[in-house]
């Protein structure tokens, strides 16, 4: 969406205002009332419904009718507010936002005594924090049940998934074109022994067909010029029955973001995705949208695993 100069002030008004940007912290969080709101941020409620209305009216926030008390949470929509907000929420972290959050944990305590934790989460339990009970401890517990083989690890970056699998597998090959993040893998997995290091380009990895019984290409579509010779290339790589598995941003609008973070493309679709993997040969076991961010610009994430027969 294209902005004038006029409407991109605006824009940048509405979000220079600490209270406002509080505000937009604690209702990441969660669903709050005004009188909450008043209660954790110490300002004024007129100030409070003030700040609340012009959120709302730029597409911020939304309010909504639960248990007849009106909460309000994050919105939902696309809008030019919600792409600066999303790229300003990435670099903020500030010490009185954190003590609001403490404080909300404990008014949302007081409005549902009587009720344990699991049950004043049920239905959305996934988006509230608890100790231990994180999605990387979920994966470490289930990542033993993997028995990978030789796998390889497309655009791997620093090595954070190398440093999941690497246990569960026989070998584990890194592929990034930059020996600045491969260096930075190598000092992660120092350790590991069953763990190599290549420098390559993923549109032509140095290697030859069927060396791997897992190819992984996790979020590395969004950094191709053609995603689709990124799955072509890394298809001949694999071994009868191996596996390729995919993960990446599904098809959005979001110009500002991916010039935020380098990315070279918009995502990809589901169908576009399908049709790839199908045209180099694989058996599509799956491919759908797997998960959706909880907070503007709400991207959507793709998985696809893909077998060779």
């Amino acid at each position: 969406m294209k902005l004038s100069i006029s409407q991109s002030t605006d824009i940048c008004r509405l979000l220079a205002d600490p209270s406002r940007l509080r505000l937009l912290l604690l209702l990441e969080a969660q669903p709050l009332a005004v009188a909450e709101l008043t209660e954790i941020t110490g300002l004024a409620q007129s100030r409070v419904s003030t700040h609340l209305g012009r959120l709302k009216r730029a597409g911020l926030v939304r309010d909504q009718r639960t248990n007849g008390a009106s909460l309000y949470t994050l919105a939902t929509g696309d809008s030019s507010a919600a792409e600066l907000w999303t790229l300003m929420r990435g670099q903020l972290d500030d010490g009185q936002a954190r003590l609001d959050v403490e404080r909300a944990a404990e008014v949302v305590r007081k409005r549902k005594a009587g009720q344990t934790w699991a049950e004043s989460v049920a239905g959305r339990m996934e988006l509230h924090y608890s100790p231990g009970r994180t999605w990387e401890a979920t994966a470490h517990a289930l990542i033993g049940l993997l028995n990978l083989g030789d796998t390889l690890d497309v655009a791997s970056g620093d090595g954070v998934l190398a440093e999941l699998i690497a246990g569960q597998a026989r070998s584990v090959t890194c592929l990034d074109i930059s020996a600045k993040v491969l260096a930075a893998a190598r000092k992660r997995l120092r350790q590991a022994g069953n763990v190599s290091f290549c420098r390559g380009d993923m549109n032509a990895p140095p290697f030859r067909p069927g060396s791997f019984d897992q190819v992984f290409a996790m979020h590395a579509l969004v950094y191709a010029h053609e995603p689709k010779a990124v799955i072509a290339a890394a298809a001949p790589l694999l071994r009868k029955g191996g596996r390729l598995v995919v993960a990446t941003l599904n098809a959005h609008r979001h110009e500002a973001a991916k010039q935020a973070y380098d990315h070279v493309n918009l995502g990809v679709g589901v169908d576009a995705l399908q049709r790839w993997l199908r045209g180099c040969g694989l058996a599509v076991e799956m491919c759908r949208v797997t998960s959706r961010e909880p907070r503007p610009p709400y991207f959507e994430v793709i998985t696809a695993l893909a077998r060779m027969p």
